[in-house]
């Protein structure tokens, strides 16, 4: 095994002396000399060559000969010299079975046979020895050739980012970089391509992977707080699952590439699983719409309604992550349906009363309560998928798939891209107040951001609670992460008549939370029947609406900080 003619990589005085590549050539050359040196280890033979050699006089061609130094051919390995041995080891195994059978008979035959077996495990060990010694000297030099690949890809790859400092900026396409370089460096080797090949090849890929990774990089960044986000996603899974050490594993596996972040299905599966979902969807709309026709026979009908909707990005996020990559629509409609069951939970309720007509006669009245929980399809995964399946659609979700074009706002208004918020001015005599004028100066600050299942502060985005605690953590209180529940177990109960600017509102029944007595949702009272909260996105918005007031829970009151 001949080192390779392009392992020493040639570089200019200017090079040498740029700062930004001085210690990364510096360390190429140290690794260069130590494999030329283990190379020159490796055992030598001599091999008789042809070569042509013009006569100067005549002008013609003669055939000349000459001695070369190769290297050696790597010894036998350890596996061909086990094959040749074979039929050797074998009789002799079945010498040593014929005279154990006589042992039992004879106790000087046994001792005769063990030391028989110590003198041949002996010669064994002597030969394996020289075999190793001989295998050594090609050991070192392979050893050595790989840590000069590693050292040569590095320096080529910070020769590269000073040359194109445009192509820095993003750290996955500096990653996709450096795969290129490494890749074209290991071809350029295998091929036998000289050092200025090898160097202008692997400048070539370098930027080829550039400009490919520009489009799908700048996404990530102008999307940086959904791409932060996806860590608040990690540490939630990590605790609900109790594996906090697999964190560093997760951002490392998500950084690893575009590539395990991109949705693989076809477009028309992608497509055509959001539209049988939002079929159902209109299905379960269509029914509640015309429930009375559909379900006659009761006096009175009472709704106790969730909104119907989806983002699709989460769908088609949690259904690659759970069907573990590329699937088809027929593949997935059983997993649409478990999807659509647990998000939407219909109830019905038939209470029979005992009534009086106008001549005092009794008969028996039916009211029909109907109530629809939508879990929220954005709350599944972590039920529905294993460690495993939550790190994919984290990734997934942190990148949209690599598709921001699959789902365009105009045709799906509940898209992850939107972040559209109800703006609202607080009466200036509410700001009177400092305690609620500086909370209300941090919360704004946040308008616009997406919510975030297990968010806790504005590098990751918020959940509902994460976002109230960031708030009140930074406005003189100091509670820690508290949850909904936590969050009403520090507060005061307080009418609704005598609830001012700064109260928290809690709601109940938001999704289908594990406590259905206890609120699910907290927001912060502005006034006015406003509030502001972590909806999807943060936002203001009006508590007398009918969703609301449906799930209205109550006001609480902080102690002063």
């Amino acid at each position: 095994m001949s080192q390779p003619k392009n392992s020493r990589l040639q570089f200019t005085d200017a090079e040498r002396g740029d700062p930004r590549l001085k210690e990364h050539i510096r360390r190429a050359d140290k690794v260069a000399d130590k494999a030329d040196a283990a190379q020159a280890k490796v055992p030598k033979k001599k091999k008789l060559v042809k070569y042509q050699q013009a006569d100067p006089a005549t002008g013609r061609s003669k055939t000349r000969l000459r001695f070369e130094d190769v290297d050696k051919p790597v010894p036998a390995s350890k596996l061909t010299h086990t094959v040749k041995a074979a039929p050797l080891t074998a009789a002799s195994a079945q010498a040593h079975r014929k005279i154990q059978e006589a042992e039992q008979e004879n106790v000087g035959v046994e001792s005769a046979h063990r030391l028989e077996e110590t003198a041949e495990g002996g010669v064994r060990l002597a030969a394996h020895s020289r075999r190793a010694q001989k295998l050594k000297p090609y050991r070192e030099a392979e050893k050595a050739r790989m840590r000069l690949g590693k050292a040569n890809v590095n320096a080529l790859y910070q020769k590269h980012l000073r040359d194109n400092p445009q192509f820095a900026s993003n750290p996955i396409s500096r990653w996709r970089q450096k795969q290129a370089i490494r890749k074209q460096y290991a071809a350029s080797v295998r091929s036998g391509e000289g050092v200025a090949a090898t160097i202008e090849n692997a400048m070539k890929a370098a930027k080829q992977a550039a400009e490919r990774s520009r489009a799908s990089g700048n996404f990530v960044w102008k999307h940086k707080k959904g791409f932060a986000a996806v860590i608040a996603l990690f540490l939630a899974v990590s605790v609900f699952l109790n594996g906090l050490s697999s964190c560093t594993a997760l951002v490392e596996g998500v950084l690893s590439g575009l590539g395990g972040s991109t949705y693989p299905s076809a477009d028309e599966d992608m497509l055509g699983a959001e539209a049988a979902y939002a079929g159902m969807e209109a299905a379960l709309k269509n029914e509640l719409d015309n429930y009375a026709a559909l379900h006659p026979g009761h006096d009175e009908y009472q709704f106790d309604l969730d909104e119907i909707g989806h983002d699709p990005y989460v769908l088609i996020s949690l259904l690659t992550a759970y069907h573990r990559g590329a699937w088809t629509l027929e593949q997935v409609r059983p997993t649409l349906e478990m999807l659509f069951e647990r998000q939407y939970i219909l109830t019905e309720t038939v209470t029979r009363q005992t009534r009086y007509d106008e001549n005092s006669q009794p008969y028996e009245y039916t009211i029909c309560k109907v109530k629809l929980v939508n879990s929220d399809l954005s709350h599944l995964p972590v039920y529905v998928l294993d460690e495993d399946g939550m790190h994919l659609y984290a990734s997934y979700m942190a990148t949209l798939g690599n598709r921001p074009d699959l789902f365009p706002i105009t045709e799906y208004p509940n898209a992850s891209q939107r972040e559209n918020y109800l703006d609202y001015d607080v009466p200036p005599e509410a700001l009177e107040d400092e305690v609620f004028a500086a909370m209300l100066k941090e919360a704004e600050k946040y308008l616009g951001f997406p919510y975030v299942w297990g968010g806790t502060n504005p590098s990751t985005s918020f959940d509902c609670s994460g976002y109230v605690s960031w708030v009140i953590n930074h406005s003189g209180w100091n509670y820690g992460r508290l949850g909904v529940m936590g969050l009403e177990d520090v507060c005061t109960p307080v009418s609704r008549a005598n609830a001012k600017p700064g109260d928290l509102v809690f709601f109940i029944g938001t999704y289908d939370a594990p406590y259905p007595d206890r609120p699910s949702h907290v927001g912060i009272y502005v006034g006015n029947g406003m509030m502001i909260h972590c909806g999807s996105p943060i936002s203001y918005a009006n508590i007398n609406t009918p969703y609301w007031q449906n799930h209205f829970y109550g006001f609480g009151r902080l102690r002063e900080p």
